[in-house]
Order: structure tokens, then sequence, then C-alpha cells
């Protein structure tokens, strides 16, 4: 492969690149130091790449394309439509070919990066594939981004999950996706989802997604300030000086969105003693000052739900209890979430102003805090397969708690 040179576009970044070329970061990197030294990419800078082509593979004389599909877990169609120079040819022995990525029909995939413009594009994508997903929108970001929602089902009993509430844990929008696409897949072939029924999910229960509550923030955690971006000058001083802004949690005004809600916000505001914008722990001058945080508890007060759940990274812990005032059933409920995940339910203290801490308060239903994966955020996308496993097992128990308490009580 030859050497090229590509002009950066705004929005894009290295993970992203390297993705779309079919190369490895550290290739890339090699290629371009001077890139990797700066914080992030200017639109209009040059590039060297050099497109790869993926995984190769010398299929041995006598193995059919079928066996060779099967050996990558893929359909043999799959693997004809990624080698379409001898699609056509009935014995590849011999060959060298290039194998796809499996799972390459899905649509929610991570690309380098998962961020906005992947969720809208995704949304699309599958309402036009599955009738039975639905979008909306909540409300708008500081910066006019739109704040969708995605729903799936049409049963008597509501469930709300978010994701992406705070900004470098934007890992957290791409796995409630997949869960939603696995979900639409599997009624639509009349299926099951692992030994989970989504017909029943469909006519018992109504699942509302909010995949990314924060979409200002997970752009500047993954595109950083360059560009001509709005709040460059008061991003920069609120960050110290700092040109990254990969430890980033909070909304684009520097107010960390799960300490703006309406529960006990006075003492969480004296527990954090931060009391100016910055990249965490800034709750504003008051509750619901921030347009994804009103948005986000006026559609929940516009909601009957049963049950909330919010996406967070990271620990592998389900945080279910507050004040005391939750339900009898949430312990419970978080021990049979505990075990379908693998996660470990904990009850928490000192910890006030969340948005499952004011639907718990407000409404005395369960809520649940998740905080997905291993490591320190944003966390690695070779997690992304092992997480979604974890979060659509305690979604689908989640699903499924309904059923079975009307099957119990029947």
């Amino acid at each position: 492969m030859e050497l090229q040179w590509i002009i950066v576009k705004t929005g894009d970044t290295l993970p992203r690149i390297a993705s779309a070329y079919r190369m490895t970061n550290a290739l890339l990197c090699a290629l371009n130091p001077e890139a990797t030294a700066q914080p992030y990419l200017l639109a209009g800078q040059m590039l060297r790449v050099m497109p790869g082509t993926g995984r190769r593979y010398a299929v041995p004389p006598g193995e059919t394309v079928q066996e060779t599909a099967e050996r990558f877990a893929l359909s043999e169609e799959q693997l004809r439509e990624s080698n379409p120079e001898i699609s056509k040819v009935k014995d590849w022995g011999g060959c060298c070919i290039n194998i796809p990525q499996a799972g390459g029909k899905t649509i929610v995939n991570i690309e380098g990066e998962y961020g906005y413009r992947e969720l809208i594009r995704d949304i699309q994508r599958l309402e036009a594939r599955y009738s039975c997903v639905k979008s909306g929108e909540i409300g708008t970001s500081v910066m006019g981004k739109t704040l969708p929602y995605v729903r799936i089902g049409h049963g008597p009993r509501h469930i709300h999950v978010n994701a992406s509430v705070h900004a470098n844990e934007w890992l957290t929008t791409p796995v409630l996706m997949r869960f939603i696409e696995e979900y639409a897949e599997a009624y639509s072939l009349d299926s099951l989802w692992h030994s989970y029924d989504p017909q029943r999910w469909m006519q018992e229960t109504t699942l509302w997604a909010v995949p990314m509550v924060n979409p200002d923030g997970v752009e500047l955690v993954q595109e950083g300030v360059v560009n001509h971006h709005k709040y460059a000058s008061e991003l920069l001083a609120w960050n110290g000086g700092r040109p990254h802004f990969t430890h980033w949690k909070a909304n684009i005004r520097g107010v960390d969105l799960n300490d703006q809600f309406p529960a006990h916000w006075d003492e969480e505001v004296a527990r954090r003693s931060v009391f100016s914008p910055g990249p965490r722990d800034y709750a504003g001058t008051a509750p619901l000052t921030e347009p994804e945080a009103q948005a986000l508890a006026q559609w929940t007060q516009e909601h009957a739900f049963a049950a909330v759940v919010s996406l967070h990274s990271q620990g592998q812990e389900i945080y279910w209890n507050y004040r005391d005032l939750e339900p009898r059933e949430s312990a419970p409920l978080s021990r049979k979430l505990a075990k379908a995940s693998g996660y470990k339910a904990i009850k928490l203290g000192g910890s006030d102003a969340g948005y499952k801490d004011w639907f718990i308060q407000a409404f005395g239903k369960p809520g649940f805090t998740v905080e997905v994966g291993l490591g320190v955020n944003p966390l690695p996308v070779e997690q992304f397969d092992d997480i979604c496993v974890e979060v659509g097992m305690l979604l689908a128990e989640l699903l499924s708690h309904g059923e079975r308490e009307a099957g119990a009580s029947g």
C-alpha cells in the first residue's frame, strides 16, 4: 500500500481516521508524530495515511468458502461481499482474501470513537430497519444539539435508561444503543435474546432510552476546543489551561449534570466544595440550571416510569438506594440485576443531587446508577463487547422483572 495524504475535517480524530482507513492507531501515530504531539487535530492540517485491508487470510487448498466463513464467524455472503474481485469464483483455495469484522452487518459499531454524529446516524438507521424502533427528542443542549430519545415496546410498564450524563463516559452510549439494536433484531426475527423473550418485553413494557444526555461534553472530550470552538477561551480557563479534555465530565458550561437535581442539592454543594465551573463536581448556581438536566427532569415528570437506570462508568457496581427513600423492592431487584450482570450491588451513602437520587425521592420508585466497566475514563473501546453483554443482561433482567412479578402474584 502506498502512502497517501488526507486533509483533516472538523470532527476528525486520530481513532476515527485510523478506523476509516483500516489502520492501527499505532501506525497512524507513527506516520504523523507531529499530530500525535497535538492535543487534538486541526481542521485543514494534512496527515499521512497508509490504507490497510484489515485482516488477511490465505485460504488453504480444499477449504470451501463456507468453511472459511464459519472459521471467522461470518456468513458466506459477508465474505463474498468483502472480496468482490473473486466473489463469483467457486474455489478460493490458494487465494489471499480480506476478512471483514464479525458482526459487520450490525448498525451500532465503534469506528474509532462514538460521538453525537454517530448516535444520530445510528438512530436513523435503526428506525429505517426496524419498525418497532421510534425516536424523538426531549430538549436541546447548551450548544443547540437535540437530545434524542429512542423508544421500543408498547407495554403498560415504562422503563427509562439514560447514558453519557458525564462527558468522558461516552462508551455508555453505544452500549445502550447496541442493546436496543439486539432487542429490535431478536423481536423482528421472533427469536430469543439469550434466554429472554423480546416478544413479552414488547407487549408488557415500553423502554425509553436517552442515549446521550451530554452531547456537548462528549464532543469536547473527543475533539477539544480547536477549530473555532464557541467556548474555547472559557473552557481552557476552567480547565486550568490544559489543552486536553479527556478527563472532562461536566457539560459545556462546566456544570456536572449529575449534581444538578433537586435532591438535597445544597448538601451536595457543601460536600463537593467546588464553587466555579470546571471539569467535574460543580453543581451550578442552583438545581436544574442547565438545559440538559432541565429537559431530563421535565421529560421524566411527563412519564410514569416504573424504574430508571442511569449508565455511568466505571467500577462494575450498581447503586440502588437513596436516604432510605427507595421502595422495598429496590434491594432485592438490585441483587437480581447484579446476578445477571456480574456487577456488585452497593448501598451508597454520602451522595446527593444525582438523577437516580431525585427520581427515588420524587417518585418513590426503583432507581439505579450503574457503573459499567473497569479502568480510567474514557474506558478503552476494547471493553465494549464485554460491557455490552453485562449491561444487556442487566437491562434484560429489568425488562423481565415486571412479568415475573405478575406471574408470581398470579
